[in-house]
């Protein structure tokens, strides 16, 4: 909030500068789509059916645009993952954009005159002198939603949606930094524009049935087909309009367009989640896991600390690249015996390697430590940028001091017992944003742990539970 806060300032100070009048702190922002304020731009309670069919529709079309770039993705992580492929793919997808464009734009015969008209940025482009090329103009989203009715043909406004609603679904997924917001309300305002047309015609041009209206809720009903988001995108589209009026239809479009297409297919960002194996969690557990307990998601046989263990043997476990634990149960045991006792605290990868880095061993068990005190500015200074294990070096002699860690564990660590219910696990996780959640049993013995990748591993799908496969990094 606070860094919203100063980057809205900053950048009000620069457009009042810019703009000529210096400390008038009434920008709107970079992102406008200009005022509807007319009084062609109200609705009556007849159109809410018809908001909530192109609801409908833009929930179809993120769907299908959804499930096309899932396809497409699959395609990609299969054979396009080297760096010199990918960089082949955007330098194609680059010069096919601007190829189809500019063809679309030289074809195209909507030529309208620049005489009398209202279009913001009028290109004449391949057009003669005196007129502007409405195919061109209609890449300016703001075009779209302002243009007087008359301003395009509906052959223009059909062409263009289907090259940009193919090129957005090829363009996103890309190695660059390229976004699906801005191209997901272009393609609903051009396909909005042409049902406003449409309605127009069918109603021998009544008042109320002004295009751009309608621009702005197939935009609305596209991009909620796409992320299904609710009410983020209510609040942006309302800003970047500055009208509130338009708050209920608004809500009304985006509520059905995430309603449709949640019945075919996930968001976009929820999809791209799940291919790229992000162990993502969910606000609530799957609905059917109920039945599931920690002992069967856990991980087991977990890597134990001794609290007073041997500094060889710590740096082997943290050597070890077939593992890469950031936690470890810490348990009192007995050195003569192989059985271990009950849960006396938790360490992290972190703590260890600061402890190893400066030290803090004695030779050994039975001396207090003494020789080397650590302060907590120690631990704050090696944060974030932990050292690697593979940074410090241990002598043989010393592999064979012994280490105390009960000074620096953390001696209440959160457990949970192994017949608790997956559901009571994900709660815990959730709300106290955990990393680490220890799986006990009835005499407080380690048995299991469970992390983030172990809960996000399960998911409703359409046969029921289903467990999915999670990035190792």
């Amino acid at each position: 909030f606070f860094a919203s806060m100063i980057s809205t300032f900053t950048l009000n100070s620069v457009l009042s500068v810019y703009h000529g009048n210096a400390w008038d702190l009434s920008s709107p922002g970079l992102i406008n789509f200009g005022r509807f304020d007319n009084e062609k731009m109200g609705y009556t309670i007849q159109e809410i059916p018809i908001f909530i069919f192109m609801g409908v529709v833009g929930g179809i079309l993120g769907a299908l645009f959804n499930a096309l770039n899932y396809w497409l993705t699959m395609f990609r992580i299969r054979y396009i993952h080297r760096p010199c492929l990918q960089v082949v793919e955007a330098m194609l997808v680059a010069a096919v954009t601007a190829t189809v464009g500019f063809v679309m734009i030289y074809c195209s015969r909507d030529c309208q005159p620049i005489q009398g008209s209202t279009v913001a940025y009028p290109l004449q482009l391949f057009c003669a002198d005196g007129e502007y090329n409405s195919m061109a103009t209609a890449f300016f989203v703001v075009n779209l939603f302002h243009d007087p009715p008359g301003s395009y043909n509906p052959m223009t406004l059909g062409m263009f949606t289907l090259m940009y609603f193919f090129l957005a679904c090829w363009t996103y997924g890309l190695t660059v930094s390229a976004g699906v917001f801005i191209p997901s309300l272009l393609i609903g305002a051009a396909w909005g524009r042409l049902f406003g047309i449409s309605l127009s015609y069918l109603t021998k041009g009544s008042i109320w049935a002004d295009p751009g209206k309608y621009a702005l809720m197939g935009a609305a009903a596209q991009l909620g087909g796409i992320v299904r988001m609710t009410l983020s995108l209510t609040v942006i589209m309302m800003e970047a309009t500055g009208n509130v009026t338009y708050g209920f239809p608004i809500m009304l479009v985006l509520m059905t367009a995430k309603i449709v297409g949640d019945y075919f297919v996930e968001g976009l960002y929820d999809m791209h989640i799940q291919l790229q194996s992000v162990p993502f969690l969910h606000w609530e557990a799957p609905v059917t896991s109920h039945s599931l307990t920690a002992r069967e998601v856990m991980s087991t046989p977990v890597t134990c600390l001794r609290r007073i263990e041997r500094v060889g043997t710590v740096v082997d476990i943290l050597s070890d690249t077939s593992s890469n634990h950031n936690g470890f149960p810490v348990v009192e045991s007995n050195p003569d015996t192989t059985q271990v006792a009950g849960l006396r605290g938790l360490i992290l990868r972190s703590q260890l390697i600061v402890l190893l880095k400066h030290k803090v061993f004695v030779e050994r068990a039975n001396l207090s430590l003494v020789q080397r005190r650590l302060k907590l500015k120690d631990f704050r200074d090696a944060y974030p940028r932990f050292p690697p294990i593979q940074s410090i070096h241990v002598s043989q002699d010393e592999r064979e001091c012994m280490i105390d860690l009960s000074e620096f564990m953390n001696p209440s660590p959160y457990t949970v017992p192994q017949e608790a219910s997956l559901p009571r696990v994900f709660k815990l996780f959730r709300a106290l944003g955990l990393r680490h959640l220890v799986v006990v049993d009835n005499r407080n013995e380690v048995v299991g742990m469970v992390t983030r990748k172990d809960l996000a591993r399960y998911r409703l799908g359409k046969e029921g539970l289903e467990e999915l496969s999670l990035a190792q990094t």
